[in-house]
């Protein structure tokens, strides 16, 4: 209709972000190819890592694909996903196939216009977790 201004709410807009981030996951997961993920990201997309270092798409877009070799069959299980606007945050499980190791990751993913932007991404593994519960306490010799 002529004249009719569509507006899209924030609940919308987080509601799609969300929706975009599980299809990256989905698709890198079902097809185990790093180029399903290409069109979500922006050009100018960003991987922050802990060690304060960074990945443009390119390298990230490597990295990643380098991983799937090994990581193919690798079991992943959603345990939330939460967005508030441009943000979406993915807690998830990921095991190994074959009795491999299991790993906890937290995402935290910044969209721009649609597309992916920004990440952020820390992994544990889960048998280290008590030993990182306790970084903090004071050693004793």
């Amino acid at each position: 209709m002529a004249g009719t201004l569509l507006a899209m709410t924030t609940q919308d807009m987080t509601t799609d972000n969300k929706s975009i981030v599980q299809r990256a996951l989905a698709a890198l997961v079902a097809t185990g190819d790093v180029e399903a993920l290409a069109p979500l990201l922006s050009d100018d997309f960003i991987h922050h890592r802990p060690d304060a270092t960074s990945k443009s798409k390119a390298e990230w877009l490597a990295a990643v694909g380098a991983a799937l070799v090994p990581l193919a069959g690798m079991q992943v299980e959603i345990q939330h996903v939460l967005a508030d606007g441009d943000n979406v945050v993915m807690h998830s499980r990921r095991r190994l196939p074959d009795g491999g190791p299991e790993i906890v990751v937290v995402d935290i993913w910044r969209l721009d216009d649609g597309l992916i932007a920004e990440a952020w991404e820390i992994i544990e593994p889960v048998a280290q977790a008590a030993a990182h519960l306790a970084w903090w306490e004071p050693t004793h010799h």
